[in-house]
């Protein structure tokens, strides 16, 4: 079978419209992901910490959204670490570590700092 100018050029049509058919998927899907991870919140970690850098276990986390003023806490385990995924990236927030009657200093998380993932320690002073 011979192409003549004619099928060349529908050829090339049909493939230059696959091709933008393509990328117009291809770019609608990579949208939608990304809001997808947006979604998700934005995650709070951290660890609570002695003046000596060593973990305080059974420290409890107070995090308050200063929009709703709801609170959620957390109680820390051996390691120190806490956790607070899904966290809106439209709201302030605050955080302190609460051991034995002895309080770490308030920590914000701003909804201006883009990151997804926020680290603060907090430490408390035992002595």
């Amino acid at each position: 079978m011979q192409m003549n100018a004619t099928h060349i050029s529908r050829w090339s049509l049909r493939s230059a419209s696959v091709l933008a058919a393509t990328l117009l998927l291809l770019l609608a899907v990579t949208a939608a992901a990304d809001k997808k991870d947006k979604n998700q919140g934005r995650l709070l970690l951290g660890k609570v910490l002695d003046q000596q850098d060593s973990p305080l276990p059974n420290s409890v986390v107070y995090l308050t959204n200063t929009r709703t003023h709801a609170v959620k806490t957390y109680i820390i385990g051996q390691d120190g670490t806490y956790r607070f995924p899904g966290l809106s990236p439209t709201v302030d927030y605050e955080v302190y570590a609460q051991y034995k009657n002895r309080k770490s200093d308030t920590k914000s998380v701003s909804q201006f700092d883009d990151r997804s993932q926020v680290y603060i320690d907090l430490k408390i002073d035992t002595r």
